[in-house]
């Protein structure tokens, strides 16, 4: 299915390809490279707010692959009101009690606004199924409501892409050493993190059924070769900046109004509380 949803992911780009749309390059610089295609993304933000689109991404794969530090790069220069994130924890009980797709139509975009999944629905599929967080009922009925939904979906006027990041088990255990060795990166891996390297071939046969009935037509999966962090990220942008068309309305520039400071006067600094000026 791999292979279906890669000549999928090239027409798509072919054929919905805008004029705007930055060229890959064979060699680069990557600070410059993300640096261009950021400047890309605020131009497609521009167009979604100015023509009303719902957009909804969807990033899944492998823990470690690679998915959140994509979606940072895609946010970093990106209005929070119009592009935001969701990655939601655990479902409560409650939530547990609803349609189970229910909490995440609550999230969905409304006119103008983009919307990035890390993580989505697909978790029944994946690590719901693999750990036994649901039973073999709920599963086989996910798999046959969700291409129905994610239709619905697209019918409404929503535009829905998906990724699927993969990577070796091998370069997954290298980013799980680093982070281990990392303060910093430390908290990353949860404790379900670490179970799932006792069921590698599970989540490998999951994913892979999982393909087979919601690789569609209408809502393909596009996979994302993660070994290298670098060229994953910048790939899926201008793989994201591909299937939206979308034309250049940055504002002119202009000059700034002079200030006009005739009617205020600061209060004095000595009866303001300042933080410690530890760094100077």
């Amino acid at each position: 299915m791999a292979g279906k949803s890669a000549v999928l992911s090239d027409n798509h780009s072919i054929k919905t390809a805008a004029p705007e749309q930055p060229r890959p390059r064979k060699s680069f610089d990557y600070g410059k490279e993300l640096r261009r295609l950021q400047i890309e993304l605020v131009k497609l933000q521009e167009w979604i707010r100015h023509k009303g689109l719902r957009v909804v991404v969807i990033f899944e794969g492998r823990d470690a692959a690679g998915k959140g530090g994509a979606i940072k790069r895609i946010t970093e220069t990106l209005n929070p009101r119009i592009c935001r994130v969701v990655a939601l924890a655990a479902p409560t009980e409650r939530e547990r009690t609803q349609w189970y797709f229910q909490r995440y139509v609550a999230h969905l975009p409304a006119a103008g606004e983009m919307v990035l999944f890390d993580r989505s629905w697909y978790n029944r599929a994946g690590v719901e199924r693999v750990m036994g967080f649901c039973t073999e009922a709920e599963y086989i009925e996910f798999t046959q409501s969700c291409p129905e939904f994610e239709r619905l979906l697209v019918r409404s006027g929503i535009i829905l892409i998906k990724y699927w990041f993969s990577v070796s088990d091998e370069e997954q255990e290298r980013r799980f050493r680093d982070r281990m060795a990392d303060p910093t990166r430390r908290w990353k891996l949860s404790p379900m993190d670490l179970e799932s390297r006792r069921h590698w071939a599970d989540y490998s046969r999951a994913k892979d059924e999982m393909f087979a009935v919601t690789d569609t037509r209408q809502v393909p999966w596009y996979v994302v070769n993660a070994e290298n962090k670098k060229c994953a990220r910048l790939n899926v942008i201008h793989h994201l900046l591909s299937v939206i068309p979308y034309r250049d309305l940055t504002p002119e520039k202009f000059e700034l109004p002079p200030l006009d400071k005739k009617k205020y006067t600061r209060p004095p600094i000595h009866e303001q509380n300042f933080i410690p000026e530890i760094y100077r």
